[in-house]
């Protein structure tokens, strides 16, 4: 599913209303490069490139179309993204998500509706951190190869 298709024809704009205390990326702005801060980010534009709040929030708007990777604490994601997102805590995928890419995190929450296609990978590795090879592997299981998605959401 391409981004851009997202949004059925007609479909109007969605409100939220953003966490007291957030910065706010409102929807008609983009951006391209990279982001990164050290408060909360609400986030309801366009953003290309790399985002890094390693000690923050990210919610990803539902007008939101992210085609980034992502390394938060947490993330909430309501709109669309294309790209690994990492949290060093909790990822939640509203109905309305669409996420298009890896997902590590400690926790995971997937509403119904919600879509994912890529792997998920839920242990305490830190953000930017890739889980060695064969670790928390019960012996005498089989496993899928590496490049087989794990959990596949459509």
């Amino acid at each position: 599913m391409r981004l851009s298709a997202i949004r059925a024809a007609g479909e109007r704009d969605k409100q939220m209303n953003p966490t007291e205390g957030s910065t706010v990326i409102g929807k008609s702005v983009t951006i391209r490069g990279e982001v990164t801060g050290k408060e909360d980010l609400y986030m309801d534009g366009v953003v290309e490139g790399t985002i890094t709040l390693p000690e923050s929030r990210l919610t990803v708007g539902p007008n939101a179309r992210v085609m980034a990777d992502v390394d938060a604490r947490d993330v909430v994601v309501f709109g669309a993204v294309e790209g690994n997102l990492r949290a060093s805590g909790r990822i939640e995928l509203r109905a309305s998500a669409v996420v298009k890419g890896d997902i590590v995190a400690a926790r995971l929450s997937i509403e119904e509706n919600a879509g994912i296609k890529g792997r998920v990978d839920l242990s305490d590795a830190a953000p930017g951190a890739v889980p060695a090879a064969g670790s928390g592997r019960l012996p005498g299981m089989e496993y899928p190869a590496a490049d087989t998605p794990v959990l596949s959401l459509t």
